[in-house]
């Protein structure tokens, strides 16, 4: 059945992509401290809040690790924790000047390693391709 094909190519396009994010093209900018960064930048342009629990929950890891490697990005100076004004016993994690700065440059990365893979596409495969792997990535996530 053709469209089983059509899964089966997604199955080893989305393998090589994971193992090229622990290895080639975007292993210089994968850390736990960088995977806190994305997840408190994430909380903070939706308006939302960043706390441990949802570093956990963004990570998919237990709370024990999610608390680890909240220390390690407080320890890089990426991070910080504040009071939860409205409830004392909770901290809330914010990005610092220097988590800012980092966040930027990471995007920056990203952006020109995805450029340069994408370098020979025209400007209308580039758009399709943007739409349609947002659209799975959705349609992924909400499973």
């Amino acid at each position: 059945m053709e469209g089983n094909r059509d899964v089966e190519l997604v199955e080893q396009a989305m393998v090589a992509i994971r193992r090229s994010q622990t290895r080639r093209a975007l292993a210089p900018l994968a850390s736990p401290a960088y995977d806190v960064l994305d997840v408190v930048e994430a909380a903070e342009q939706s308006g939302g809040q960043a706390t441990v629990s949802s570093v956990a929950s963004a990570l998919h890891v237990d709370q024990p690790r999610a608390s680890k490697l909240v220390t390690s990005a407080v320890e890089s100076g990426l991070v910080k924790r504040v009071a939860d004004q409205a409830d004392g016993r909770r901290a809330l994690l914010v990005r610092t000047a220097r988590g800012r700065a980092v966040s930027a440059e990471i995007h920056r990365n990203r952006q020109a390693a995805f450029a340069s893979a994408m370098s020979d596409w025209q400007p209308n495969e580039r758009a399709e391709f943007a739409r349609l792997l947002t659209r799975f990535v959705a349609a992924f996530g909400a499973r």
